[in-house]
Formats: structure tokens, sequence, C-alpha cells
């Protein structure tokens, strides 16, 4: 295992038009699950200039049952496809939120697929889907995040929140932020480079506004890397000069082409699945949920400090096929024996759809902020982004002696 490395990862804003792609996505699964928390939802969005189109297949109480739309769905859905433009900030001539055509394509989930998802008398409830999930835990930060991710994250979160605050009323929504870190002994010793490209009002790309907003970006930089990384840092400030034209009308977005900004900025394994528009019965989602859960407590736990955990699952079935655990030989104890732990915990349910489901409380509208920023690493305060909790720490010690 190397010790002495560069590392690189990237992360997007809000406004970035993928990003706004798994927004919306996820505004639609938050708007079913509050309706119908057995809902099954699969939103795919395209975003272009001056279009959204939704895409997939949907089963909802009180929105869409049997083949048929319920009255004022429809306007319900693109009510808060606008609602979740607008409050990115999405009120330019190329991308507004009150003007962009709009069109739902959304139809009823396969009765083939249902038959093998769906509990009945016979069967517990199946995986919506075949797959490989990975979680993954470092000890690098307080949030046992990559710090490469963690940096990136934090940044576009603070542009943003200057953004919609006025503090920095020459950003727009899109942008992209890049940090490399050099690690020595597994550590972060320095950044060696930090690349941020943001959308700007006209003007911005010369001159003493130029200044002002390269200024303002090596001040949100030193807020959020630590002073003793940024003794030998490059930046690079919007490299390709201007950066008026930005968001879905800059470049087309569509819905999960973000999965490693999503998740551990390339620093562990992702299995392929995205996770923004998916209900959680698809265990592109929970699975990855619930293994980012158990690694981190593991690590929170002290068994190692470094964590990885694969769970694979085939469609239909509720049993996972298989669980993995790599410590990356930094592990107290084998590897074999926390699989064995976390197999063995009653809470857990066997790891199966419906046990994630109910020990996690994912059947709430709680995905919407999950689309923006990561999905791990974040704060776990009431329903929300519940597979950060440690709360699994007492019950891994005392399984593992």
């Amino acid at each position: 295992m190397r010790t002495d490395y560069l590392f690189t990862s990237e992360s997007v804003s809000e406004g970035h038009p993928d990003k706004v792609a798994d927004q919306i996505s996820d505004s639609i699964v938050d708007l079913f699950l509050s309706k119908d928390p057995e809902a099954r939802i699969a939103c795919e969005t395209l975003t272009t200039t001056q279009l959204v189109v939704l895409a997939g297949e949907i089963r909802c109480k009180g929105v869409y049952e049997d083949g048929e739309w319920a009255p004022g769905a429809k306007e319900e859905i693109e009510a808060t496809v606008r609602k979740t433009v607008k409050d990115i900030g999405y009120a330019q001539s190329g991308f507004h939120w009150e003007r962009f055509e709009f069109i739902n394509r959304l139809h009823g989930q396969s009765a083939h697929i249902a038959q093998g998802v769906d509990a009945n008398a016979n069967k517990d409830e199946g995986a919506g889907d075949q797959g490989i999930m990975f979680g993954y835990a470092t000890d690098e930060t307080p949030d046992l995040m990559p710090a490469t991710l963690y940096y990136s994250h934090k940044i576009l979160e603070k542009m943003a929140a200057d953004r919609h605050s006025g503090a920095a009323p020459f950003l727009e929504p899109d942008a992209k932020s890049q940090v490399t870190l050099r690690y020595e002994g597994s550590l972060p010793v320095a950044a060696t480079a930090v690349v941020v490209s943001t959308q700007h009002a006209p003007g911005y790309d010369e001159g003493e506004k130029e200044a002002e907003l390269h200024a303002y970006v090596k001040r949100v930089v030193a807020e959020v890397i630590p002073p003793v990384l940024l003794r030998e840092t490059e930046y690079f400030i919007n490299p390709t000069g201007s950066f008026e034209i930005g968001g879905p009308d800059g470049d087309a977005g569509l819905t999960g082409r973000k999965i490693i900004v999503d998740t551990y900025g390339g620093a562990a394994p992702h299995g392929g699945g995205a996770f923004s528009g998916k209900d959680p019965t698809k265990v592109d989602r929970s699975a990855a949920y619930i293994s980012r859960y158990l690694a981190k407590n593991v690590v929170a736990a002290g068994l190692a400090t470094r964590c990885t955990i694969q769970l694979a699952y085939a469609i239909g079935v509720s049993k996972p096929l298989s669980l993995y655990v790599d410590t990356h030989e930094t592990g107290t104890v084998g590897d074999d024996k926390i699989e064995a732990a976390i197999l063995g915990l009653p809470k857990l349910g066997g790891l199966t759809p419906r046990a994630i489901r109910t020990h996690l409380g994912l059947n709430k509208p709680i995905y919407k902020p999950t689309a923006a920023y990561g999905h791990f690493g974040r704060k776990a305060e009431g329903d929300f982004f519940p597979w950060e909790r440690t709360d699994l720490v007492d019950d891994l010690k005392a399984a593992l002696g």
C-alpha cells in the first residue's frame, strides 16, 4: 500500500447541469414518498437550454395508479420541478425556472419488475435490481471522508452560500472545484493545486473585477483548507477565461453522471449505479448507504483507520449475495471477523432491502438534500442522512469482544 503520493478529487456545484438534473430527480422522489412511503420511483432528468425532460417508471398512491394519473398530479410534478430550479437560482435567458419547456414522460412501473421486487405471502421484498455497492470511510477528516473530496465540496458549498446570501453577487450557479493533496505516510500534508471554475456575472473575466473574483475564491479556499496545507498551493481560477454561459444552457445535464462526486471522489471503488431519482427499494441507493454506514462505524469504533465494504444483490432476491470488508491493512482485528460481526447483528436484519430501509428509515422524503455536495460526509440530523450516524459502534465493539 503506497503511503506517499499525490491524489485529486473534484466536486461540482448545485448549479452544474448534471446536478440540476439530480436535484430535479430527487425532488420527484421526495414528492412521491411524501404521499406514499412504498412508492416506486425511477426518475431520470435531462436538462438543456430552456428544456427539462422527465422519463422513467413510477408507482405511487395518489399520484399514478393502475395506469392513470390522479387529478392535479401532473401539475404538482411540474410545480415541484420549477421550484427546484428556482431554488438553485436559475433565472437566466438560456435557462429560466419560469420559462423553460417542460416535458413529462414518466409512466407506470413494469409489472415484471414489480413481481420480483414486491413482498408477498411467499417471499420477502427482493432487491430492486442486481448490482454491487461500495461503502468507504477514512480517518483523514472529522466526517471520515477523503480529504480531497471533503475540501472540494466545502469550497463550493461556501461559494453557494455566499451567492444565495448576496455576499458574492458576482457568482452564478454553475461551478466546479478540484483539490490535489500530497500525502506522506498516508496523511495529507500539502494542497499542491486547487482548481475553481465558476460561472460569473458579465465583466468578471478581466481587469479589477477579475482580480476581485480571484481574491474572493482564494479567501474561500483559505477558510476551508487549513493554512498548514496551503503553503505551496498553485491556484487555477477560471483557467479557460470567461465563464458567463453556464448551467444547462452551456452543457446538457443528465441524472447520475456525477457518481464519483456523489461518493468518495475516486478514493474508493464505485459499483456503477447512480443514486438520485431512485426510491430506496433500489439497492443502488439503499445498499450504498448502508455500506457507508457500516464502513463509517467500523472506523469510528477504532477497528481500522480505513475501511471499504462491498455488498452484492440479485434482482428479486432479498438476501445479499456477498459481504466483503477490506480495512487496507489498518484493522485491529481480522477483516473476516468484522464481516461475521456485521452479519450477526440482529438489528441489521441480514441486510435485506427491507431491513436496510427499516434500520435507516429510508421510506421518507429525505433525498433532495443529498443531490448536491455529496451523499456522504454530511451531518446526520433528524431524518436526514441517517447513514452518517455512528450508533453501531458499541454493537460492533461488543460483537468483536
